[in-house]
């Protein structure tokens, strides 16, 4: 019996690369198929000089891997979920999201900036690295005093810049930092609580994307989707679709999926002449997905 042959579409990055070898071995070992990776830069790789919501478009880092998956170049992508927009272009689907790792946001500070207390216990009028408007918007409710300076770059790019003090402390995923793991002894260490500090959209989750005209490759990725993970996803990148943007939104979320118990909760940045002025914050509970989502968009848009 022949075995599968796939070829999976990832970007280059250390956590991409971990991650689409993460499924390869899943698709060889369980599945008996035959995989290679093949590496696509996007320009989200390429422009690493902008924050995004300086870059015009949407899917930064997706959009080359779906236009090679649309060219039949490669059977499958593997992205982080949080990178793909919510609505699939035409001829694509998602065939399956799990695997979700740590969802919270990593604090890392320099051990000379450190202060005591605090949800950031970051030393007064430090400098804060991010180039997430999601991220920004809360930095700027909990700790004011500090100043938020671009970061770009992979997850190891963006240690070392820390390392080289061009920032007293920057914020990252955590599941980045746990699935490649790095050694940050030389650093001090502060997993942010999610529901202090909320992350984004499907942090954490795998998202396996292909073809919506391949039942066979479907066939095969469909037994890695989770249906915890898919709830989670819903209830997140449901809400972040109801405002039809993408990463640059200042949205954050947090769920909680306990049987047919469902809570969502939100933050929403508010900037007016580029400061932030405002953060609303939600939380609703149900058991209905869809209704939970619409009640959450509700009183995001009414506060």
């Amino acid at each position: 019996m022949n075995r599968p042959q796939l070829t999976i579409g990832t970007r280059g990055s250390d956590l991409a690369l971990y991650q689409a070898h993460f499924i390869r071995d899943l698709l060889t070992d369980n599945h008996g198929c035959n995989v290679t990776v093949k590496i696509i830069k996007t320009s989200g790789d390429i422009i690493d000089h902008l924050s995004f919501d300086k870059m015009e478009g949407k899917g930064f880092f997706t959009k080359e891997l779906e236009d090679a998956l649309l060219a039949r170049e490669i059977d499958l992508a593997v992205h982080s979920l949080k990178d793909l927009m919510t609505s699939q272009p035409d001829g694509l689907k998602v065939g399956a999201v799990g695997y979700r790792a740590d969802r919270r946001e990593m604090l890392l500070i320099r051990k000379e900036s450190v202060v005591t207390g605090g949800v950031l216990p970051v030393k007064a009028d430090g400098v804060i690295g991010t180039s997430s408007n999601r991220r920004a918007c809360q930095i700027a409710t909990l700790h004011p005093s500090l100043e938020i300076r671009d970061l770009r770059g992979n997850v190891p790019t963006r240690i070392r810049k820390l390392r080289e003090g061009q920032y007293d402390a920057i914020i990252i995923a955590a599941a980045g930092v746990i699935r490649l793991e790095l050694d940050l002894a030389d650093l001090e260490v502060v997993l942010l609580d999610a529901q202090a500090f909320l992350p984004a959209p499907g942090q954490g989750i795998l998202g396996i994307q292909i073809r919506s005209d391949d039942p066979s490759v479907e066939n095969i990725v469909s037994p890695l989707d989770s249906k915890q993970a898919a709830t989670e996803a819903a209830l997140e990148r449901g809400l972040l679709a109801r405002f039809d943007s993408g990463c640059s939104l200042p949205l954050g979320v947090y769920s909680e999926v306990n049987g047919a118990d469902l809570t969502l909760e939100a933050v929403l940045g508010i900037r007016e002449n580029n400061k932030w002025v405002d953060m609303r914050r939600i939380k609703v509970v149900g058991n209905d997905t869809v209704a939970l989502v619409d009640r959450a968009f509700d009183e995001l848009n009414a506060r």
